[in-house]
Formats: C-alpha cells, structure tokens, sequence
C-alpha cells in the first residue's frame, strides 16, 4: 500500500485504547494519519486527566477528532466511576421540556469541550418503540417519534451552539428491535412507509437542526436492503445522502461488534461500510494494533 492510501485509510478511524495515556502504537497511527480517537470510561480518571490527554494527543496531531459517549443519565464516560450528574433521555423526554433538553445538552458540551473533546457521540434519535428491546431502553427520548424528534433536535442544537459536534444514532432506527447489536444481529420489520413515519422523523429533524454527524447501526431492515444498515449503499448513500439530505460526517458504529464482527468480520465490515458512503469507522478498544494494522486499514484501499 502506498503512504498516501495508507494516510486516506488511517484518516477514516476512530480508534480506541485502554489506560490514562496513549499507547505507543496510538503515536505511530496519530503520526500515519489517524483521523480520531473515541475515548471510554477506562481512559477517564478525571477530567483534568482527559484534558492533558487529549492535549497530547493533539500534540502529534492538532486536528485530531477526539470523541466520546456522554449521552447523560446511564450513559457516561467522565463520570463513570460516580454516575452522570444529568438527566438521561428517557427522564428529559417525560417532563418534555425541550429548553431543558437544550440545556443539558449545552452543560455536557461545556465539560466536554474544557477535557479537549470536540465530538459527542449523542444524543440517540432512536424511538424506543418495542419494550423488549435490551439495548436502548431509558437512551431514547421516548416511544413516540414526534417527542423524541423535538428533543433530539434540542439536543443538537444545545451541543452544538457550545463548540461540540454531535452525532445522531443509531441510524435508520434501533429501537424497535428485540435483540442487542453488540451481541447479535437485530432485525427491523417495518415496512418502508413504517419506517418513514416513525424511526426516521428524529433523524430527520437532526438533520434539519444541522447534526454535524450521523452514526449508523448494525441492524437488518429488510424493507430497505438485505444487508446491515451499516453496509448498506440504499441506506447509507440513497436514504441518509440523498432521500434526507444529510452532508456531514457518517460513522459506523463500532465494528468489533458481534452485529457485524460474527458475520462479515472486522475487514470485510470495514470495507464494505465505505463503499456503503460511511466516512468514519469506530473501532472500539477491543481491537488491537495488530488489527489496526493489519485488518482495517491495510485494506481499505480495497474500497477506492
């Protein structure tokens, strides 16, 4: 592989790792390119910690993307080891006050931007419509589209006016599905017409808002194509692109995950989501530099 389509792949990761400081495999990544690192609650000891470290890691690399999960409520990254000091989504969505949504969203982005990340991978825009679903739950807003549509707008906008980009997930919609994408592959069985009604009017407004980002699940609509969304050229490029409108960034989710790690595998997901239109591919901190190095990246030029 040339250096310049070894720089084009590293550019399209978000990469992880475990512990307070940067590995020294992270260095080389960040010095061949690396577009962004996500960061999870066993890179967190504190926030002045956070800070110093993504400090650092801008030292190798000043426009490197630095996110992080701090949806509020159950989920959160800087205050793992205490639990959020916020609202989570479903809580905001019952008292429905979309200025309060608003302001949360602006408090988290403050905290965020003074540890030195600049992308909250939030909030979830996904309608929380089968209540047997084991992975989204008290995440969304609510079970009705149009409340979590206008608070998942809040949302991003709350974020966004504070110097934080957001990201809209888990798109076309994980809520309505009874299984968990980290474990298995979920399938939706609405129909297109369901689907447009419902799991897709929060995306949709987020778009609207002027989401900076978009993050993809790993589950199987049918209705739309007969392979994860995430792999998906009609989801990804014909629905997301061009039915919705949507010209910021699109993210898988993380690839390691069994949805698409047990089916189709780490480097054939890879190269399978860019071809779909994805722009940037989450790998979680499960994933090795042998990996890295090897898998993803080593093959994406497969893609061009």
């Amino acid at each position: 592989m040339s250096r310049e389509v070894e720089r084009w792949a590293a550019g399209c990761l978000l990469a992880s790792f475990p512990g307070h400081q940067a590995p020294d495999w992270i260095t080389r990544w960040l010095e061949r390119g690396l577009g962004g690192i996500v960061l999870f609650a066993d890179n967190v000891r504190e926030p002045e910690q956070v800070a110093e470290l993504t400090s650092a890691l801008r030292g190798r690399r000043p426009d490197l993307v630095v996110a992080i999960d701090e949806e509020g409520g159950d989920v959160t990254r800087l205050e793992a080891a205490s639990g959020s000091s916020y609202p989570g989504n479903l809580a905001l969505g019952s008292v429905d006050d979309v200025e309060l949504t608003r302001a949360v969203a602006g408090a988290i982005a403050e905290e965020l931007r003074a540890a030195g990340v600049t992308l909250n991978l939030a909030p979830v825009a996904d309608v929380n419509s089968n209540p047997r679903n084991p992975v989204i739950g008290v995440r969304a807003f609510g079970a009705r589209p149009e409340l979590v549509a206008r608070h998942v707008s809040a949302f991003v906008i709350g974020t966004q006016e504070r110097g934080v980009a957001a990201c809209a997930k888990h798109f076309p919609g994980h809520g309505d599905t009874a299984l968990d994408s980290h474990l298995e592959l979920p399938k939706v069985d609405d129909d297109r017409d369901e689907l447009v009604a419902g799991p897709l009017l929060p995306f949709r407004a987020a778009v609207e808002a002027g989401v900076a980002s978009i993050m993809t699940a790993h589950i199987l609509a049918p209705a739309l194509d007969s392979v994860p969304a995430t792999l998906s050229e009609p989801v990804v490029n014909g629905l997301l692109r061009r039915e919705l409108g949507f010209d910021g960034a699109i993210i898988s989710d993380a690839l390691e995950m069994k949805a698409i790690s047990a089916h189709v595998g780490i480097d054939e997901g890879a190269v399978c989501a860019l071809a779909a239109g994805v722009d940037a591919l989450c790998i979680g901190h499960d994933v090795d530099d042998d990996t890295v190095g090897m898998g993803a990246v080593g093959r994406n030029d497969l893609a061009i």
